[in-house]
């Protein structure tokens, strides 16, 4: 399944730099409002070290990560909801992603301009919200139904707040994590200025990036699990829902699974390592045997079985 996540905040906040890092893709980065217009849009692998070791221990000649779509989106301003900047457009691309994440300024710096002339998290945080859910009253207002996953303000949200961790005080860190989904902290411009460094010039650095667990969370406030399936041919990760079954999951390795579903042989990735490999947790009685109503499990490694 396709995962797509929107990053939203005010104009020059950091998105398109967070793009940018995330994406190694060039956008145009500018200390003005409205830099981005059009949404940049970036494919980005998703880092699991339980695949690398999978495809390792398989010897497989292909490792297919999952993968997640982000969408640079305009910056919004006060008064989107009425058209203001590029505010309906803006709202529009928003509609379209399965999840948020809002960059949310915490530094200063005079010389990148903020276009309220000051900074404050918790009032820009405001502004987006309020935005959101205006649009979706007025949507309502002229009669349009809007199914609830497009609902602008019930978007699952991770908050990305754009400056140094120590920056930030326990006091409005537990502020923003009251308003519900997720929340991390990263200097942005770090980020993207590290990738230009190798690993081990990174690390003498201490330089550790943040934009993995950026992922996760942006995976957590989905609702979203992984499971593979391995050999010699290829290692693979799919995302799928949590508490989706067996059968379900098989479909999105191919359509044909789900509806010739037999069974599935599974193990979570922890115990085929330990294992040595698919035949030696077999011989072991580590491969469990399972039915249409199994609830796959994240980690879980599977042979579907099809008619």
């Amino acid at each position: 399944m396709s995962l797509s996540v929107g990053i939203v905040g005010l104009p020059n906040v950091g998105k398109s730099t967070l793009f940018q890092a995330l994406t190694k893709k060039e956008v145009n980065i500018a200390n003005y409002p409205f830099a981005t217009i059009d949404p940049n849009v970036g494919v980005v692998e998703v880092p699991d070290e339980r695949l690398q070791k999978l495809a390792k221990l398989t010897n497989s000649a292909k490792v297919i990560p999952t993968i997640v779509e982000f969408v640079d989106i305009a910056g919004l301003v006060k008064g989107a909801n009425k058209g203001e900047g590029l505010g309906n457009k803006f709202l529009a691309n928003i509609r379209e992603v399965a999840a948020i994440v809002h960059v949310v300024r915490c530094f200063e710096n005079k010389d990148i301009v903020h276009v309220e002339q000051s900074v404050d998290p918790l009032r820009d945080i405001d502004t987006i919200q309020t935005e959101l859910q205006l649009k979706d009253l007025e949507t309502t207002e002229k009669g349009s139904a809007v199914p609830e996953n497009q609902q602008l303000n019930k978007k699952p949200v991770v908050y990305l707040l754009n400056c140094n961790p120590s920056d930030v005080s326990q006091e409005l860190l537990d502020k923003i994590k009251g308003l519900g989904g997720a929340v991390v902290m990263a200097n942005l411009q770090d980020e993207l200025d590290m990738q230009s460094l190798l690993e081990e010039e990174r690390n003498e650095f201490g330089f550790v990036s943040r934009l993995p667990e950026l992922i996760t969370k942006a995976y957590e406030v989905l609702n979203l699990i992984t499971f593979f399936t391995t050999g010699p041919d290829e290692s693979r990760a799919w995302t799928i829902q949590k508490g989706w079954t067996a059968p379900k999951a098989a479909g999105v390795i191919h359509s044909d699974f789900e509806e010739k579903f037999i069974r599935a042989e599974t193990i979570q990735w922890e115990k085929l390592l330990e294992a040595g490999g698919w035949s030696e947790a077999a011989a072991k009685g580590w491969i469990r045997t399972e039915g249409k109503e199994y609830v796959v499990q994240d980690g879980d490694v599977i042979e579907v079985m099809h008619g």
